[in-house]
């Protein structure tokens, strides 16, 4: 396994060397996807813009590279614009996977500003009477204010900024914010709707929908992935033990799910109809993998503890094997193949996508740190 986890990252620092190079004189340019054989790209408006630095800054961290950390800066500052972004969520990610990922690797105190003024931007999507951060603000005749389970990889920033600025605003906006995801989004059996939308004037939902899910009563993936990151990073800033059991109980939905492959790389739904033929999404199995290997330090239970561990090395050996992960200079340069953006739009389907290369490489690095210890 070791060897293994090696080799991948050996194989991660070429590919993603060569996907640097390609873009390394075009200075807005940021890798998304890779469709019909051709690249997309986006500029840093884009949700995802903060994924490719972020695996810079973690190969960097692996390697040595002076190359680099060189590109790391270099894609980095192409998205610093988004620090002044109030009208979406997705600041958190586009700002703490670059910038946090370069300041907690290089201690960078410029990145510190971005951070501050982008953690101060996400908090005015936050409406107090409501307790949570908007989301969305699109099709505003089906949503009044809808807030995605996405969110929940947001809060990290807030964490981040309460405490280097002293300010308990954003730790406290983030407490609310996770304590009514748990109590809105949740269903008794532990899975999650994708959107809630809640009245601005009761503050009770009005709407529960999946967006990017099968049907509205349906587990969508990706989003069951996004749950148990965000409660494992709420449990570790807080150290509040109904976050981890809450995490604890999303991780049981996920991984005795009879619909749940063996080598647990998720299909697209866990609901959808034509299992086993479905799509799967790599991206929610390497979020899986991420999440897990935090989250086996968390807990007491040994048998509990082994699992996690044990599943997090299944996915790991799966994604690094042929079938997920594509040959030098194919695949647009990207890690992954077979990730699934959105089926109800048939949008990035079966494509790599930047943010399953980036969580990839994380639970690489954390299953590498783990063996180390």
């Amino acid at each position: 396994m070791n060897q293994l986890v090696n080799d991948a990252l050996d194989f991660s620092v070429k590919q993603s060397m060569r996907m640097a190079e390609k873009y390394a004189d075009q200075d807005s340019i940021l890798p998304r996807t890779f469709m019909n054989n051709e690249m997309v790209t986006s500029d840093s408006r884009w949700w995802t813009s903060g994924f490719f630095p972020g695996v810079l800054w973690y190969l960097y961290e692996y390697s040595n590279d002076e190359k680099l950390l060189n590109y790391a800066k270099q894609y980095t500052s192409r998205v610093e614009r988004e620090k002044y972004t109030t009208n979406n969520h997705d600041v958190g990610f586009m700002l703490y996977c670059s910038f946090g990922n370069g300041l907690r690797i290089t201690g960078e105190q410029s990145y510190e500003e971005v951070l501050l003024t982008g953690a101060k931007s996400l908090s005015t999507r936050y409406k107090p009477n409501l307790g949570v951060i908007r989301s969305w603000d699109s099709n505003k005749d089906k949503w009044q204010f809808p807030v995605i389970i996405d969110n929940m990889m947001n809060l990290e920033l807030m964490f981040w900024a309460s405490k280097k600025s002293g300010d308990s605003f954003f730790k406290d906006l983030s407490i609310s914010h996770a304590d009514k995801t748990i109590e809105h989004h949740y269903r008794p059996n532990s899975s999650t709707f994708h959107v809630v939308s809640y009245d601005t004037i009761t503050g009770i939902p009005h709407a529960k929908n999946n967006h990017q899910g099968l049907a509205d009563d349906s587990s969508w993936s990706r989003g069951q992935s996004w749950g148990l990151y965000g409660y494992v990073v709420m449990y570790r800033a807080t150290g509040d033990k109904k976050y981890l059991e809450h995490a604890k109980n999303i991780a049981a939905f996920l991984l005795d799910h009879p619909n749940m492959p063996k080598d647990y790389i998720p299909y697209w739904d866990y609901d959808a109809p034509g299992i086993p033929n479905e799509l799967r999404d790599s991206s929610a199995g390497a979020l899986i993998a991420s999440a897990l290997l935090e989250l086996q330090g968390m807990v007491d239970d040994q048998k509990l503890k082994a699992k996690y561990l044990n599943v997090s090395e299944v996915i790991l050996r799966a994604l690094s094997s042929p079938e997920y992960t594509a040959n030098l200079g194919e695949n647009g340069d990207f890690i992954l193949k077979h990730g699934v953006g959105s089926t109800p739009h048939n949008s990035e389907m079966d494509v790599p996508l930047t943010y399953g290369d980036y969580y990839y490489v994380e639970a690489l690095l954390r299953y590498k740190n783990l063996m180390v210890k």
